[in-house]
């Protein structure tokens, strides 16, 4: 009898353990949930925020209604420094003015990414965008050198390479009334990354049915949805009754083509530098995979192959469908504005006459007007739309207790419309970002690419970029936008896109004559 005993309570003894571990755990979730929500109390918010699921339930399904939603809040909210959003069991404070928004990019205290960007981590691993730590400060180290102007000088030729496919694809469109631009130039845009970060030509201009290309549009539309709907968090629930095999069959698409990539630069890397060093050999050109495959962290060990694969995932998505989106916005605006784009090409017409010829560094230099249009673009319709924080210590923010843990949500697109440094928000005017007009506006009332220590570390190859590509465009054409701005209707997912693309209308410039 005392064996059966034994035997039975056992299992009983394990069972009552786990209730307990259980029990204690739930008590210490539930009482920190409560903790958070009375201390955050005091912080104005929205109407309908109900325990546990907070504010989910109304939140638009579709992202472009869902972008203006998060605006509307915005301007319901306008007179307040902040509110707050409860996304599932989530808090977060959102932050729009430019002294909140400095409370927390300039403090090296708040530098790991908010929760939602675990949803990446499958596609980007834990690459520069995603990391957080040690980690982050020892890849920012490696990775700053390759991003320095004498490196980014020597990626000046693909982009002049495939900014004129690009004119030479538009030019089928010039004088036949309207078309969508936007996948003509995030093509060109998408080009370039692969050839600088890879060292690989994908020919999307080409080929835009090419399973790669259609693979980043797709993960990057499945990552935003699951982001927004906190029933989808948990894996069981998202594999069983959401988008995961989805998710992971786009994810194969993406891995293996880079993997491949990485594994035949690999093999061939030392093929490349023999060339390199022989006298009677023309000087290849390197990619940033190039340099990465060469790197050493610092203990003097090589990056593994998984190290560098989140990298050149992060490249390849941080780095083509930013830069498309904001050249696609400023062929827009200036599209819609006669008066700047005049001005625009006359800069052209001063710094390239009548010559066909490549642009190079000396030229970008000169470019101080189309850069001005870049930045008021970026203003406007700010590429990445809003972006978070994970507050690692309790702050006060405006006189409000925000605690540890909390999500701080900048909202990029109001910032950039705040009426104390940007009169007229609405209006397109490129001069606010003249030497003149911008002194004394506090820096983070404009932060197209984040600021403090986790701001963009590809800014300078992005401006390059798109000066390169929109004045290749300009010195061949006028262009007429097609649609008013209230037309657009911006969708803020991972990235800032016009719902139904851009509309323009081309000509061929009549004063530009080949030498």
């Amino acid at each position: 009898m005392a064996v059966l005993l034994g035997s039975y309570s056992a299992p009983v003894l394990g069972v009552s353990i786990f209730i307990a571990a259980l029990t204690y755990i739930t008590y210490k979730l539930l009482n920190n949930y409560l903790q958070t929500w009375f201390q955050m109390k005091p912080i104005p918010g929205l109407k309908g925020t109900y325990p546990f699921i907070g504010n989910a339930l109304m939140f638009k399904t579709n992202a472009g209604d869902f972008f203006r939603q998060i605006m509307d809040f915005t301007v319901e909210f306008k007179d307040a420094p902040l509110f707050k959003l409860w996304v599932g069991p989530v808090p977060f404070v959102i932050l729009y003015h430019a002294e909140t928004v400095e409370k927390i990019l300039s403090n090296p205290i708040h530098l790991e990414k908010a929760f939602a960007y675990k949803f990446l981590h499958p596609w980007l691993g834990t690459g520069l965008l995603t990391s957080t730590g040690r980690k982050w400060r020892q890849r920012r180290k490696i990775l700053t050198p390759t991003f320095h102007f004498s490196i980014l000088a020597d990626f000046l030729e693909v982009m002049n390479e495939q900014a004129e496919i690009l004119v030479e694809n538009l030019e089928k469109h010039a004088g036949k009334g309207s078309f969508n631009c936007f996948t003509h130039v995030t093509l060109c845009a998408l080009d370039i990354i692969c050839e600088t970060a890879m060292g690989k030509k994908i020919y999307a201009q080409s080929n835009s049915d090419s399973e790669y290309v259609q693979s980043v549009y797709r993960m990057s539309d499945i990552v935003s949805r699951r982001q927004r709907t906190p029933w989808f968090w948990p894996d069981f629930m998202y594999y069983h009754f959401g988008e995961g095999k989805e998710h992971d069959k786009t994810l194969k698409i993406l891995h293996s083509f880079t993997n491949r990539v990485i594994r035949e630069r690999s093999e061939n890397l030392s093929y490349i530098e023999a060339e390199s060093d022989s006298d009677q050999i023309v000087k290849k050109r390197h990619a940033f995979l190039d340099m990465l495959l060469k790197t050493t962290d610092e203990d003097g060990n090589n990056l593994t192959h998984e190290d560098i694969q989140e990298e050149v995932d992060t490249f390849m998505f941080e780095g083509h469908d930013t830069t498309a989106a904001a050249m696609n916005w400023a062929l827009h605006l200036m599209g819609s504005h006669p008066e700047v784009q005049r001005k625009v090409h006359q800069e052209l017409q001063e710094v390239f006459g009548t010559s066909d010829r490549p642009i190079n560094t000396e030229d970008l230099k000169k470019l101080k007007y189309l850069e001005c249009v870049i930045k008021e673009a970026l203003r406007l319709f700010p590429s990445v739309p809003f972006f978070a924080r994970r507050l690692c210590v309790d702050c006060h923010i405006n006189g409000f207790h925000v605690p540890k843990d909390a999500t701080a949500m900048i909202i990029t697109y109001t910032l950039h419309r705040d009426e104390r440094y940007f009169p007229e928000p609405e209006a397109f005017r490129p001069e606010r970002f003249l030497p003149e007009n911008s002194a004394g506006r506090p820096p983070y009332a404009y932060v197209p690419f984040s600021a403090g220590l986790r701001n963009c570390i590809g800014q300078r190859f992005a401006l390059m970029e798109e000066k390169v590509v929109l004045a290749s465009v300009l010195r061949n054409f006028s262009v007429e936008a097609c649609q008013e701005r209230e037309d657009l209707r911006p969708v803020g997912e991972l990235i800032l896109r016009p719902e139904k693309g851009i509309k323009i209308k081309l000509e061929k410039r009549t004063s530009q004559i080949s030498n």
